[in-house]
């Protein structure tokens, strides 16, 4: 078995990848561990919370007990399936703020600012604007994959939006055009009412050009010859075998399992590979390292009118939602019910908004447990550039165990004071006249909790992960020894073997990481095929013009 190209995941990056390489004539072979993603429950969009936390989907990562956490040890979904995580997330679709991207640049990742990656954002998409404006200049026509606004028919998603107004912040009618920064409309991977993922997008349009191949199998190392990648060892049925690559091995296996393929090859720290007797094929001391994530709570307020989705939190109604959506598509089964953004500053002096919300008319736990109280409606929020770092490391040699992963949140004084500031403007939001008929209390963190330590205990025994990992195999300059692959997405240290996923963010960027993710899958495809980039953009994105001196 060998193709041209291999690809290690069919996730948001890898299935990019495979549609775009297999497009240009080559022959490309996808290995993915993870089976099929038929069904209503990944292909519903209100069903969300159901794939991430069945295990015949997920990975079933969970993080150490994390020390700022109280011990806490939190999950880490990732898609094990057709799609990736792209099959089992919210659905949320975020680019990320400009400023996101020249940071990229700044720190070595040259020819990744946001001019370089917003032709690549134009690309892959088609957007749908649903009627509610936004900046069509700065938006795809023609890409693979859809992206499209819930109808908001929810008077909450308004309530959010106005409060918002009225708490002195400005309205975007487009955070994925110029103006991130602000309240408005939230967009969603959703197409004609089903879950739009890598696999439905890229992946499935692929597999039916006679040079893109699928192999279901657990890739256990890259085999690497006179420093060179020329094939993958996988396990398959019962035995192992090895699929050759003609031109490169492609890694996109995600920040969680791309720098443990990378460690089982011999390939990270030196001393961390030696310790598990795996020979040191390049000493590369960032891989693993940098881990980041997006940590936030759910801020809960009981409603006191009964317009919340919990009216439809029963068996009847959640038969009948199922019923409309599989017969038509249509219905509170094609939304994913986030509907209602905003991104806003934390304090004066910061450039560009720190702090997101996603809102939801009705009180729930990601793992689909409602509020004990009924009727309710939550913002999920928290800040979105912890200074904190984690890593990945291995537990051992062996390619079916799960690496160690320490997250090590709130491990600095700033993370603390950012989510103090972050739960006391969100109550100032929620409590503007524009939720007056809707605002009955507190539910989480509750009004008793005014205190620094009231709000500190509340974060350690509450924050939950927004499963936003990114980081451990970061791009930078080729000499620079934290680095792990170049600008162009080439393991440092090896011959023909790249990584594109989110590992390689060098700074996590503002928002959901779905769609930077897909857009490093194109942007690498072109890198891969000895391209050139396609031409920069010049829109210039918007800045509070005095973010100096205020804070909205």
């Amino acid at each position: 078995m060998e193709a041209d190209f291999v690809i290690i995941g069919a996730g948001s990056a890898g299935c990019a990848m495979a549609y775009r390489l297999s497009e240009s004539g080559s022959s490309v072979l996808v290995i993915e561990h993870g089976g099929t993603d038929a069904g209503p429950l990944i292909q519903m969009p209100a069903a969300l919370s159901y794939p991430m936390n069945m295990a015949r989907y997920d990975w079933g990562f969970r993080s150490e007990p994390e020390p700022h956490l109280g011990g806490r040890r939190l999950v880490v979904p990732r898609g094990k399936v057709i799609g990736g995580s792209s099959s089992i997330n919210g659905m949320v679709y975020v680019r990320g703020h400009a400023r996101d991207f020249d940071h990229w640049a700044e720190s070595g990742a040259q020819g990744w600012a946001y001019a370089d990656v917003l032709p690549y954002f134009k690309r892959m998409e088609t957007w749908h604007d649903g009627g509610h404006g936004g900046d069509p200049d700065w938006r795809g026509t023609d890409g693979p994959l859809h992206v499209s606004r819930g109808p908001r028919n929810n008077p909450l998603h308004a309530a959010f939006v106005e409060a918002g107004r009225q708490a002195g912040y400005p309205l975007t009618g487009d955070y994925n055009g110029q103006q991130q920064e602000g309240f408005g409309p939230m967009e969603q991977t959703v197409w004609k009412g089903r879950r739009w993922s890598a696999a439905n997008a890229y992946l499935r349009p692929a597999l039916k050009r006679p040079n893109c191949d699928l192999i279901r199998a657990l890739a256990r190392r890259i085999i690497i010859e006179n420093g060179r990648a020329v094939g993958v060892e996988v396990e398959r049925g019962d035995g192992t075998e090895v699929i050759r690559a003609r031109r490169e091995v492609i890694v996109a296996a995600s920040s969680i399992n791309s720098p443990k393929l990378l460690m089982l090859s011999g390939i990270g720290p030196a001393a961390h590979l030696t310790e598990y007797g795996i020979e040191v094929i390049a000493d590369r001391p960032g891989v693993g390292q940098n881990l980041q994530d997006h940590l936030e709570v759910y801020f809960q307020i009981a409603s006191k009118q009964p317009v919340t989705l919990f009216r439809h939190w029963n068996l009847i109604s959640k038969a009948l939602i199922g019923a409309q959506w599989l017969f038509t598509k249509t219905g509170l089964g094609a939304s994913n019910q986030f509907e209602s953004a905003a991104f806003i500053r934390s304090d004066k002096g910061v450039e560009y908004p720190d702090i997101q919300y996603h809102f939801l008319p009705l009180a729930v736990r990601y793992d689909g447990q409602a509020a004990a109280e009924g009727h309710g409606f939550q913002a999920h929020t928290g800040p979105m550039r912890s200074p904190s770092r984690g890593e990945i490391t291995l537990h051992s040699a062996d390619p079916r165990e799960a690496p160690k992963i320490v997250f090590n949140y709130m491990s600095t004084e700033q993370d603390w004071s950012d989510f103090r500031k972050c739960l006391r403007l969100t109550r100032e939001i929620f409590a503007q006249p524009a939720f007056a008929p809707y605002l009955d209390h507190e539910i989480q963190p509750g009004a008793d909790l005014q205190s620094d330590d009231d709000l500190d205990s509340f974060v350690r025994d509450h924050a939950e992960s927004a499963y936003h990992p990114c980081g451990t195999c970061r791009m930078g300059a080729a000499d620079d020894p934290g680095a792990v692959v170049d600008p162009e997405m080439r393991v440092i240290g090896v011959e023909g073997l790249r990584l594109a996923d989110s590992s390689v963010f060098p700074r996590i960027p503002n928002g959901n990481l779905n769609g930077p993710t897909i857009m490093v899958g194109e942007k690498a495809s072109d890198h891969i095929l000895g391209r050139a980039p396609l031409a920069r953009a010049n829109e210039a994105p918007w800045i509070h013009p005095d973010w100096q001196n205020c804070q909205r």
